[in-house]
Parts: C-alpha cells; sequence; structure tokens
C-alpha cells in the first residue's frame, strides 16, 4: 500500500485527499470518476471544472449548491439566455466563485452547448475523446495532470465556442466523469466506474 491511500475506520482505502473531510470522502466515494452522460450533467461539470481553474476542488463542491441554484441546476437552455441583469446577479452572488470571466465563460458555454446539438450533442462530442487505454497509477506523481485527448478535447471545444476548457481543466472533467480511471491502485474505488476493468 502507498502512502498517497490511507485506510479509514471503515477498512477502505482512500487517497489522501479523499480523506481529509467527510464532505470529500463521500464526494469520492460516490461520485467521483462515475460515468455522466446526460447533457445537464456534463454542462455542470464542465462549468464547474471551470470554475475550480486555479482553485482546490474543495472550495467549488462546499459551493456546489449554490452554484446550482445561481445557474438553474445548469440548465444550458435556462443559462445560455442569461442577460446582463443575470450576469450582474452572479457577481454579486456570495454563495459562488464570483470570477467575471468566468462566469462570461460559462453563459457563453451554454450557448455553445445548444449549438453543439446540431453534431449529436455534448455528451457524444466529449465522450468521442475517451482513449484506449487508462492510467494505472500506484501514486499521486504518476497520476496525468493531461493527455494527448485531452488536448484534442480542449482545442476541439474551442473551435466550437467554448472557453476555460484547457487540457489540463479537460483532463480533470475526464477524471470527474470516468472517462479515465486514476483512482490510485489500491483505492477502493479503482475500476468501480464499469468502464475500465
Amino acid at each position: 500500500m502507498t502512502e498517497d491511500l490511507i485506510v479509514g475506520e471503515d477498512g477502505l482505502a482512500r487517497p489522501r485527499w479523499a480523506a481529509s473531510n467527510g464532505m470529500l470522502r463521500a464526494y469520492y466515494d460516490a461520485e467521483w470518476g462515475m460515468p455522466i452522460t446526460t447533457e445537464a450533467g456534463l454542462f455542470e461539470r464542465l462549468s464547474l471544472e471551470c470554475f475550480q481553474s486555479g482553485l482546490s476542488w474543495a472550495i467549488i463542491l462546499s459551493k456546489r449548491e449554490a452554484f446550482r441554484q445561481a445557474f438553474e441546476y445548469f440548465d444550458p437552455e435556462k443559462v445560455a439566455l442569461f442577460t446582463e441583469d443575470d450576469f450582474n446577479r452572479l457577481m454579486e452572488d456570495a454563495g459562488i466563485v464570483r470570477n467575471r470571466l468566468k462566469i462570461r465563460a460559462t453563459i457563453a458555454n451554454a450557448e455553445a452547448t445548444l449549438m453543439l446539438r446540431e453534431e449529436g450533442g455534448l455528451s457524444d462530442f466529449i465522450w468521442s475523446f475517451k482513449p484506449e487505454q487508462t492510467p494505472a497509477p500506484r501514486t499521486f506523481t504518476e497520476i496525468p495532470t493531461q493527455s494527448p485527448e485531452s488536448k484534442e478535447l480542449a482545442k476541439a471545444l474551442k473551435k466550437r465556442g467554448f472557453k476555460f476548457v484547457g487540457p489540463t481543466t479537460m483532463y480533470a472533467l475526464m477524471e470527474a466523469i470516468g472517462m479515465v480511471d486514476t483512482h490510485l491502485i489500491g483505492s477502493h474505488r479503482r475500476g468501480t466506474s464499469g468502464i475500465w476493468a
């Protein structure tokens, strides 16, 4: 067992970040790395990963309910119609991360999500970048921060009008939705997505 894994009182091995508090542990155990294929679900994850850029995931997760309320539960049809009044409302909402560029990006990304329906939709588009293999890290240092597929996904999304979708942010998205399995070897969650054996 690597020192990057901690065995909890329940006997389950988790990475250090997921063992640090109950909120992160619950997210790790039930959500992180599980497949998401709905448009709204992917738009939410894409948006939250954009807001997370440069911040800790714990900050975003602690504000997730406020984000959901502020952004109409990440319904892209509703967010795409946000006006300047909505933007000003969001800039005054202390419950979310008030970053003007990221808020503008989320509204633009909602519009781009609707446009992607002409190409089969956000889900088919994102999942078309699934790699043929997934990493099998034993330590944190073996976990990639980007991949050829995340670079291609970032480039393809930018070409279609998406913003704040760099290759590192897109790799984090791929991890979060199970497109790659970067659970450490030995973690109780390794291989639980049903996508990777």
